[in-house]
């Protein structure tokens, strides 16, 4: 994605890693001690945490010693608490488990709206249907809710939770709904960026906490958007040798091996 790797998306994903676990706001001195690890510039850092301020996603705070910080907003916490389902508890998607269908009407004196509401539908890993009806699997949707009222987006939208009853085969129908070529795609890239990295932490590399940490946030910083690309569709839906359990299965051996090392690069700082 455009935005990968970016000063302001690796700063959401260092929150998200590491953010949530402390007391209070994390300095504006630690925060471009942390970016820079990752090759961001100190102007970098200060521009993009205004954006995420000017968002809504952090909040101004002093630390215990008066020093200028940021925590995070409510409404960063919830996203980042409901994007943590999809990135670190993936689970076996069920047939059963069934739909959500999202139907909405906007006035044609509020295309804006209108424009938004389609592309967070699709950044929340919806399928188009038919027009004004997306579909997604039917465990997307408290996060549907609380993103769309969050939004302000709900009074146009209703809600459905149902299954498919033909007249497609579910499977072809899924084909048309999603592109699932580019979803594979992207899978494919993370697996190509990422798993050599997991074989060289595999093999016993030695390394500091500080290398830790920057594999890490690199591959987070990657696979974080996978989860909403990828909408988690269960396999018997799915094209033969589809590298999305692959790319799971190599993130959550990351994540096992490097988090915690990572972590103590983060409390080297002393403010943790």
């Amino acid at each position: 994605m455009a935005d990968q790797h970016t000063p302001r998306s690796l700063i959401v994903t260092l929150y998200g890693a590491y953010g949530r676990d402390r007391r209070g706001a994390l300095p504006v001195a630690e925060l471009i001690r942390l970016l820079a690890a990752l090759g961001v510039d100190a102007p970098s850092v200060r521009s993009s945490v205004s954006r995420l301020k000017r968002r809504g996603l952090l909040i101004p705070e002093r630390t215990p010693d008066g020093s200028a910080g940021y925590a995070l907003s409510p409404d960063a916490r919830q996203l980042l608490d409901d994007g943590d389902r999809r990135i670190y508890d993936r689970g076996t998607p069920i047939l059963a488990d069934g739909w959500a269908l999202a139907v909405f009407s906007v006035p044609e004196t509020e295309r804006g709206k209108r424009h938004l509401l389609r592309s967070r539908l699709v950044r929340l890993g919806f399928g188009s249907a038919a027009p004004g009806v997306w579909i997604a699997p039917a465990r997307l949707y408290e996060e549907t809710r609380h993103t769309l009222r969050r939004l302000q987006l709900d009074p146009y939208v209703e809600l459905f939770r149902g299954e498919h009853l033909g007249f497609a085969a579910t499977a072809e129908a899924v084909a048309s709904w999603w592109d699932l070529g580019a979803v594979a795609k992207r899978h494919e890239e993370f697996l190509t960026a990422h798993e050599p990295v997991l074989r060289s932490w595999s093999a016993g590399r030695t390394a500091s906490p500080e290398d830790a940490y920057r594999d890490y946030l690199h591959a987070l910083d990657f696979w974080r958007r996978l989860p909403y690309e990828d909408p988690g569709l269960p396999l018997e839906l799915l094209p033969e040798d589809w590298p999305g359990g692959r790319s799971a299965e190599v993130f959550g051996e990351l994540h096992a091996l490097l988090r915690d090392a990572g972590a103590e690069f983060v409390r080297a700082g002393g403010t943790g």
